[in-house]
């Protein structure tokens, strides 16, 4: 098999696992990513997001979350998307805690399973990743672990990650990597990831609306 059949091949194999389209749609202005932007209080760390297809078990779609100056989502060609979370260039802004639940959950459902793994690193190496996800992006459909483990290959101390294409090939990867930390979701939540969303945003919309009142 050629090297442009191959990439072909591949492309398609993700494509059906669910990497395969990009959602991001019209990135949101410098000034709404600003205003979103969370620090959260823990350590500097990096947390691969590995979701996985409860049947066959391929890896469907890999996201890296990232906690530095500010906590962001690199989200390649990712299909979750909120409307009170904004994202420019495949990064994901305003991941707070709230946030953070919402997006595990939303990828956790009746067919598919994440993969949470969680590494603390030095701040300037968080610092690096976010920097090298804020100028990686978009990325292109079926390049979602291609992208992620290209990142993660040039940190500090990540040296040892290959490229790949595979899902679950970067998940056992960075498995190996010293400190890592690892928890299995799973939720029965329907296959459609946009009933998720809907919900999500309409809770958070119904809050707002009581703050505004003082209710």
């Amino acid at each position: 098999m050629g090297l442009r059949a191959m990439v072909l091949a591949v492309s398609a194999a993700l494509m059906l696992a669910g990497c395969g389209a990009n959602f991001s749609g019209v990135d949101s202005t410098p000034e709404e990513v600003a205003a979103a932007a969370y620090r959260h209080p823990g350590p500097p760390e990096l947390t691969l997001y590995t979701m996985i297809n409860n049947r066959s078990g391929s890896g469907a779609h890999t996201s890296l979350m990232i906690n530095a100056s500010q906590r962001v989502v690199f989200d390649p060609a990712g299909s979750v998307r909120l409307r009170a979370v904004p994202e420019m260039r495949d990064v994901l802004y305003g991941i707070t805690p709230q946030v953070r639940e919402f997006y595990e959950r939303a990828h956790a459902r009746e067919t598919y399973h994440v993969r949470i793994q969680t590494i603390q690193v030095s701040p300037e190496v968080a610092e690096a990743a976010l920097r090298m996800a804020q100028t990686r992006g978009p990325v292109a459909s079926a390049q979602c672990s291609a992208s992620t483990s290209a990142l993660l290959s040039q940190l500090p101390g990540f040296q040892s990650i290959k490229g790949t294409w595979y899902p679950n090939n970067l998940a056992d990867q960075f498995a190996k990597l010293p400190g890592v930390t690892e928890r299995t979701l799973y939720e029965n939540d329907s296959d459609d990831k946009s009933i998720a969303i809907a919900k999500f945003e309409a809770e958070q919309a119904a809050k707002g609306k009581v703050a505004q009142t003082g209710q």
